[in-house]
């Protein structure tokens, strides 16, 4: 029996508002059609209706299951190279605890309206929570290795983590540009064009990190002292960090996350030398660990595809997209129906699952939330009913 969703307002995304539009759905929860009030009238047909907005459902392209754990254990805006090293302090723990934890946060998401998820992973123990899992999970193995000389070593290592989460969907991703030396990016890179795969990295999150490939100063060489490691092998590039590693991944598909202190130089150069590179804003998190947020403004006049992540339960308060949406209109000022589509359609072009997400359009199944909105379409709350 088809089922027939209305509302005050109905974003399919791909196409112009509707206000009090029907959206129909057969029972696969698959798209049959969109109408306008006046189709649906003409029609008599059996219309549940909303007070709110109807929008596809969201999705996360930047998450870390595995530190779920972890929420509160960490204090705010210690900045970047601190947090870092409680993460590796504090990570580790009872196995039973951590795989509860993962599953209270993948039904937070599942309630918060999260369809898709693009997930960080460093170990298996992810696994069994998104084979069970009602979301769409694309899982990101990490490879971390600074020193040059055991680039081979830590992509065999990755490489059998990777062979394990299948048949899930699953690629290799390098961590940071701080943590992951040029061989590695070189090995990393020829996985993902073997696989047709695309990657993601974390970007530029603290002038840290432009500092130390800049000219070897700040922050980065405590963390390094933290580590143990000897890093008398590297020489600064005397570029930014995102110009520094770029290269070496070419031209393939990637996601840029954070971007907090990318420039506009960072971003022409970007632009001029992949034309396949999406960027990822986790607002909560920046402002949780470093009080700060990215150039909003700048990379919304560079026209760069952007999409939205949550970070980890580490560095945020929950995972709710909607959340992030609500930051960056109180902070950023961005318009409602440019933030839906870094929430939906970007997300799911990324993940390259926009063939079934993304959007409300016949045939697709991108899930429909129901949220509250201004007569001027500012988001009211981060509440999200989960309608199907």
């Amino acid at each position: 029996m088809l089922k027939y969703f209305s509302a005050d307002w109905i974003f399919p995304v791909s196409s112009p508002p509707l206000k009090n539009g029907v959206v129909v759905v057969n029972p696969a929860d698959e798209i049959e059609g969109v109408l306008t009030r006046e189709e649906a009238e003409s029609l008599n047909l059996d219309i549940v209706k909303y007070k709110g907005a109807i929008v596809p459902g969201f999705i996360n392209t930047h998450c870390h299951l595995e530190l779920s754990h972890m929420l509160g254990q960490i204090p705010e805006q210690t900045g970047l190279v601190e947090f870092v090293q409680q993460i590796i302090k504090s990570r580790q723990g009872d196995i039973a605890e951590i795989k509860a934890a993962m599953y209270a946060a993948d039904q937070e998401m599942f309630d918060n309206g999260i369809v898709a998820v693009g997930d960080i992973s460093n170990q298996i123990l992810s696994k069994e929570v998104k084979e069970n899992s009602k979301i769409h999970y694309h899982t990101f193995v990490e490879a971390m290795g600074f020193n040059p000389e055991r680039a081979g070593a830590i992509m065999d290592n990755v490489k059998g983590i990777k062979q394990d989460f299948k048949p899930l969907p699953v690629s290799i991703v390098p961590h940071a540009p701080y943590s992951v030396s040029p061989a590695l990016f070189e090995l990393i890179r020829e996985d993902a064009e073997k696989d047709n795969s695309f990657i993601s990295v974390h970007n530029q999150e603290t002038d840290n990190e432009n500092a130390f490939f800049e000219n070897k100063t700040g922050g980065f060489l405590v963390l390094y002292q933290f580590l143990g490691l000897d890093i008398n092998f590297f020489g600064p590039t005397h570029k930014t960090s995102l110009q520094s590693w770029l290269p070496y991944i070419k031209e393939q598909k990637a996601l840029l996350v954070h971007n907090t202190v990318s420039n506009k130089a960072d971003i022409t150069f970007a632009e001029a030398n992949n034309p396949n590179l999406y960027w990822c804003l986790c607002p909560q998190a920046n402002l949780y660990i470093e009080n700060a947020l990215p150039d909003v403004e700048l990379l919304m006049d560079e026209n760069v595809k952007i999409t939205l992540g949550t970070d980890s339960l580490a560095s945020n308060h929950q995972l709710n997209i909607l959340s992030e949406m609500l930051t960056l209109q109180k902070y950023k000022q961005v318009p409602f129906e440019k933030l839906l589509s870094w929430a939906t359609i970007n997300g799911a072009e990324f993940l390259e699952l926009d063939q079934q997400m993304g959007t409300i359009d016949v045939g697709k199944k991108p899930g429909l939330n129901l949220i509250q909105l201004s007569a001027n379409f500012k988001i009211e709350s981060d509440k999200v009913q989960r309608l199907i």
